[in-house]
């Protein structure tokens, strides 16, 4: 008789994860459900009185592991994701970007760490609740856009090899939202109608600013809000508080809006400018991932600055040192450096890298 297959569940709490992990079950695979735990209470400044996000969702996936009957666990990684997420994030705003935790997250905690996990405890693959699909052609793996558009992850998982993609499922991926909940109704699941979590995790109220005062003790000085010739319009109150692309909050009165344009941190300078001063057609992007391990062929592809974003057509060049230069056919709103910008042919990822540089 063939032994039925292992699978590492990576359970954040959540509907989705939950519904995968049901879904592999029913495939007939031997089943282990995962919590990572990236942090305690007191290193994101919550007090411990304070009903803690983590342990309700860490209740919520121990409760669906136990009810489709599966062991469960919980994996410590608070160490790898404050050096691999959070001091990259805090790194990432004091050199003038903007990060995104959840690509960082994706790369080194849940397909590095938790892939090495699977790898110890003998799984054949490791599974998630993401909204997208991996394809097998021949021996190469691809990954392919979610059938639900409005749920498709992919933009957030550019970075996954082909190892990786070889060894992991995302039963998802064929899903609608909707479909999802169901699935979780019909069975029970305590966390059936549990929203989805929109912020980021360890700075659940979204202030990132005071969070990096209490927790890093980042205290950068006021300096001076300029427009693009250099001449003074006021004063601002720490450059990593603003975004490309701001308009609220700047504290200055003008005829016409101003919105952030550049941040300067080794001149504690925030550029402002008009609303076409924000629009770009070309940017280089930094540590790139082919999904295929090879260079892209097209002369033409579709290409996202941002996760919402529709994908917009685009050339793409590759650099003598590595890099990649992406340039678009239309001129691009609040290109934002330390984003990612992801590569599509249809409803296939090419790859992605981290945005560095914008030209005009």
């Amino acid at each position: 008789m063939e032994m039925s297959k292992k699978a590492l569940i990576a359970m954040s709490g959540g509907v989705d994860s939950s519904v995968a992990a049901f879904l592999m079950k029913e495939m007939g695979y031997e089943c282990i459900g995962v919590t990572m735990k990236l942090y305690d209470n007191d290193d994101i400044g919550i007090s411990r009185e304070k009903t803690c996000c983590s342990l309700d969702d860490i209740e919520d996936a121990r409760s669906v592991a136990f009810r489709i009957g599966i062991p469960y666990y919980v994996v410590n990684f608070k160490d790898d994701f404050k050096e691999k997420v959070v001091d990259h994030f805090v790194d990432c705003y004091l050199q003038g970007r903007t990060p995104n935790p959840c690509i960082e997250c994706n790369r080194h905690l849940k397909f590095r760490h938790l892939y090495q996990k699977a790898k110890e405890l003998e799984c054949d693959v490791i599974v998630t609740g993401h909204y997208v699909q991996v394809v097998q052609e021949g021996e190469e793996f691809g990954l392919r856009k979610a059938v639900d558009n409005s749920k498709d992850q992919s933009y957030v998982l550019y970075s996954l090899t082909q190892e990786q993609l070889a060894h992991t499922m995302f039963p998802l991926g064929g899903l609608t939202k909707e479909q999802v909940r169901k699935i979780a109704e019909e069975h029970g699941f305590v966390n059936s109608a549990k929203k989805d979590s929109q912020d980021i995790c360890f700075i659940p109220d979204g202030n990132y600013k005071r969070f990096m005062k209490e927790q890093y003790h980042v205290d950068v000085e006021p300096g001076d809000f300029v427009d693009k010739n250099g001449r003074i319009l006021g004063t601002h109150q720490g450059y990593y508080g603003y975004t490309i692309g701001q308009r609220k909050g700047l504290g200055i009165a003008a005829e016409q809006p101003y919105y952030v344009v550049d941040i300067q941190p080794e001149k504690n300078r925030v550029v402002l400018g008009s609303n076409e001063d924000l629009f770009h057609r070309t940017l280089i992007a930094e540590d790139f991932n082919w999904i295929t391990g090879r260079d892209v062929e097209a002369e033409v592809v579709q290409a996202k600055v941002r996760y919402r974003q529709q994908a917009q057509e685009a050339r793409v060049k590759k650099l003598e040192d590595g890099r990649v230069q992406v340039e678009f056919l239309e001129p691009q709103r609040a290109i934002t450096k330390g984003q990612a910008v992801v590569l599509y042919q249809g409803d296939a990822v090419l790859g992605g890298g981290t945005i560095t540089e914008i030209a005009e």
